[in-house]
């Protein structure tokens, strides 16, 4: 590794090469001119390369100082990236859960208080996304999924299936709530991610031909907009349970038909004696147990 040139040098040098000016690389890098024109000529004799060809008043890459610079600026963007990586990545006082948006906020989030009054020790961060993120990459303790597990590195635990059922705002239709699968059908849908079609095999209904009126691709979306009264919803029940319970929402029918894809806690196998992980999914799994009842 001595053979490595400073690194303030090789930023200058891939300064100079991306502006194709020693003055504009000082103004990018906040030093003087005359810093990065020696840093310039240390590293020509470093290398015993010619990388700078001076014309005039101006400069131009070197066939070799043009190839050096693309390797350089590569290794630049790596080492920033795995400097990214390293401060992104959980302390031992920190606990990072990834999870998606719309699981979080209506299932996990009113339920994390007590998980911070039990362990006021770590510190709580929330990364929500609909993206499956890579948990080896070390950017988070735990997942919360849904799926039919078997992920690749990652010890696996089930923690629900869930269901789902049709809901409406208690106003709807000026409180005129349908009664029977047929009045349901004829009622404005609001689609997100759930497909009608289970639901009206388990109603013994034809799936209209029509489709819904209004399709949204996120569930808090859906969720809110049926809230509003803008049409009815079939939505997962640990989404809607909080809704049903504080009666902004209601059911329009006791058929409840299963969700394809139950949820998983999961973590990398490395991390599993990690006391802050074990908290976590011993806290969660009670947590489940009072939701199921």
């Amino acid at each position: 590794m001595s053979a490595l040139p400073p690194l303030s040098a090789l930023r200058s040098f891939e300064a100079v090469a991306r502006l194709g000016s020693v003055t504009l690389a000082a103004a990018e890098l906040h030093v003087t001119h005359s810093a990065v024109s020696q840093q310039m000529r240390q590293l020509e004799t470093l290398l015993g390369v010619t990388l700078l060809l001076r014309e005039g008043r101006g400069l131009r890459l070197s066939e070799e100082g043009r190839l050096y610079a693309l390797q350089i600026r590569g290794a630049l963007q790596d080492i920033a990236e795995a400097t990214r990586l390293a401060r992104a990545r959980p302390g031992e006082d920190e606990l990072v859960v990834a999870v998606t948006p719309s699981f979080g906020q209506k299932w996990l989030l009113p339920r994390l208080p007590r998980f911070r009054q039990r362990y006021p020790g770590y510190r709580l961060r929330l990364l929500a996304s609909l993206e499956v993120m890579d948990l080896r990459q070390g950017l988070a303790d735990v997942a919360i999924r849904i799926g039919q597990g078997r992920w690749e590195g990652l010890a696996q635990h089930r923690l629900f299936e869930d269901d789902l059922l049709v809901v409406a705002a208690p106003d709807f239709n000026g409180g005129r709530l349908p009664q029977t699968p047929e009045q349901i059908l004829r009622c404005p849908r609001i689609t997100g991610f759930e497909s009608w079609l289970g639901w009206c095999q388990a109603a013994g209904v034809a799936l209209p031909q029509e489709p819904a009126e209004f399709v949204v691709n996120d569930s808090n979306l859906s969720i809110e907009a049926v809230r509003q009264g803008q049409g009815i919803g079939l939505e997962r029940r640990s989404l809607v349970a909080g809704a049903l319970e504080s009666g902004e929402l209601v059911t329009l029918s006791d058929l409840r038909v299963p969700y394809g894809f139950p949820y998983w806690l999961v973590w990398p196998e490395r991390e599993a004696t990690q006391a802050k992980v074990a908290a976590f999914a011993e806290w969660l799994q009670g947590e489940v147990l009072m939701y199921l009842g």
